[in-house]
């Protein structure tokens, strides 16, 4: 049942027009769902996405932000957006460089709510 849960919100996520790879991370970095096009070291992705929001997260509290709710990593060719989904997991999506950085931060923002409420 939790693995299905997981699956189908990595699929959600994953059908948003712009998301080229995405995982489902708890917040203390273990990954717990994903879909990649792309190689790369797993648990150093899911550890460092959660250090990057804990990170950003605890800079936002010394500037009295409340509530910070993701992170955006730009390059020039792509980007990455990790956002919180709850009190236990996170979503880190890579985004492609023609991707419109604001609606597909909503759409995700949608599922993370989701996340959130059932997880």
């Amino acid at each position: 049942m939790f693995k299905d849960k997981i699956a189908g919100f990595i699929e959600k996520i994953q059908a948003i027009d712009g998301v080229s790879s995405c995982a489902l991370v708890s917040r203390d970095g273990i990954i717990a769902g994903k879909y990649f096009d792309l190689k790369l070291n797993e648990p150093w992705f899911g550890a460092l996405s959660a250090t990057i929001l804990a990170s950003a997260e605890s800079a936002g509290h010394l500037l009295g932000m409340k509530n910070l709710s993701a992170v955006t990593v730009r390059a020039a060719d792509s980007s990455m957006v990790v956002m919180g989904a709850g009190e236990h997991f996170l979503i880190a999506a890579v985004l492609k460089g023609t991707a419109k950085q604001d609606d597909v931060s909503s759409r995700i923002c949608a599922v993370a709510a989701e996340i959130g409420q059932v997880m």
